[in-house]
C-alpha cells in the first residue's frame, strides 16, 4: 500500500463527500486506503459514507474524543508506505499527493511534505507553511505587525509572509489540513501528542521531527482547496476557541518555556488567557 488516507470527521458530511471524490485524482497511479474516525456526527455522515464509499475503514465513536487521539487511531490502523493527514473539508486537485509522493521519493530526508492550500475563493491560506511558533513571532502575528511589514523576515516568522507562495520552500511546519508523512518519521518520532485535544499537534509534529533530522516542505505544485471551519470545529464553536487558545499555551509551555524566565512565562499566559476570553466574548455578542 503507497497511500494510507487518514481523516477525523465531526458533521463535516456535505464537504466529506466532496473530499473523498477527489481522492482518485489527486492519488492514481498509486495504490491507497481511506480510514475515517468519526466522532459521534449527528449530520448523517456515517450513512453517507456506507452508502456511497463500501470500501472505507470506518470507526463510529460515541462521544466526541477530539480531534489528535483519533488521527493516531486512523494512522496505527494504516498499512500505507505514507500517510496523509486530511481535513473532511478539504478537497484535493488533480495529481496533488501523487506530486508530493514524487517529490518525497527523490528527496530521503523529507519527511513531511504540506501543498498549497487555497481558500474556495482561491485566496491563500497562510497557515499551509510556518516558521517556529516562537514568542515574538506569535505575537507579531497576533498584532498585526507581519501584516503590516510581509517582506521582513523578522515580523513574518510565523507564516512566512516573505516567502514566494508559488516556489518550493523548506519551512519548519504544515497544516495538518492536508499534510503527507513518510512512515519512517512515524517510526521515529511516533505519533502526535495527544495531549493536544486538537489545533497546534501539526506544529508540535513539525518541530519534533526537525528536532530528530527530518526536513519539511511546502509544495506549491501540489493544490488543495480547503473550507477552514467547517464541519468539526464550527459545530462546536465555544469549546474549539477554547481549545485552540489551550493549544497555543501548551505549544509554548512544552518547547519554550525554558528558554524563558517566570516572569515572562506568567506574562505570556497572562495573554493567551485575556486574549481567550475576549475571543469568547467577541464570539457570543457576535452570535
Amino acid at each position: 500500500m503507497d497511500i494510507s488516507v487518514c481523516i477525523v470527521n465531526l458533521n463535516a458530511g456535505k464537504h466529506l463527500i466532496h473530499c473523498l471524490q477527489s481522492l482518485r485524482l489527486a492519488i492514481q497511479p498509486l495504490s491507497y486506503e481511506v480510514i475515517i474516525v468519526d466522532n459521534n456526527s449527528q449530520d448523517g455522515s456515517k450513512d453517507l459514507i456506507k452508502e456511497h464509499f463500501q470500501n472505507i475503514i470506518l470507526i463510529s465513536n460515541h462521544h466526541n474524543l477530539g480531534y489528535t487521539s483519533e488521527i493516531n487511531k486512523a494512522m496505527n490502523l494504516g498499512k500505507g508506505k505514507y500517510k496523509l493527514i486530511l481535513n473532511p473539508d478539504a478537497r484535493l486537485m488533480p495529481k496533488a499527493i501523487l506530486n508530493i509522493v514524487d517529490f518525497m521519493h527523490t528527496n530521503k530526508k523529507v519527511g513531511i511534505v504540506g501543498p498549497l492550500v487555497l481558500n474556495e475563493d482561491g485566496s491563500f491560506q497562510k497557515s499551509c507553511r510556518r516558521g517556529i511558533a516562537r514568542p515574538f513571532a506569535v505575537f507579531s502575528y497576533f498584532l498585526g505587525l507581519a501584516k503590516l511589514f510581509p517582506r521582513n523576515k523578522k515580523f513574518t516568522g510565523y507564516h512566512l509572509n516573505h516567502l514566494d507562495k508559488n516556489e518550493i520552500n523548506e519551512v519548519s511546519g504544515v497544516s495538518g489540513s492536508c499534510m503527507v508523512i513518510n512512515q519512517a518519521v512515524i517510526n521515529d518520532i511516533g505519533y502526535f501528542d495527544e495531549r493536544f485535544f486538537a489545533y497546534q499537534e501539526d506544529s508540535d509534529y513539525c518541530l519534533r521531527a526537525i528536532n530528530k533530522g527530518w526536513k519539511i516542505y511546502y509544495n506549491p505544485n501540489s493544490i488543495v482547496i480547503h473550507k477552514a471551519g467547517h464541519g468539526g470545529s464550527n459545530s462546536v464553536p465555544y469549546k474549539s476557541i477554547f481549545e485552540w487558545h489551550r493549544s497555543y499555551y501548551y505549544y509554548y509551555l512544552k518547547h519554550f518555556s525554558k528558554e524563558h524566565s517566570v516572569f515572562f512565562n506568567i506574562f505570556y499566559i497572562s495573554i493567551m488567557l485575556s486574549k481567550l476570553i475576549f475571543s469568547e466574548i467577541i464570539f457570543m455578542l457576535r452570535r
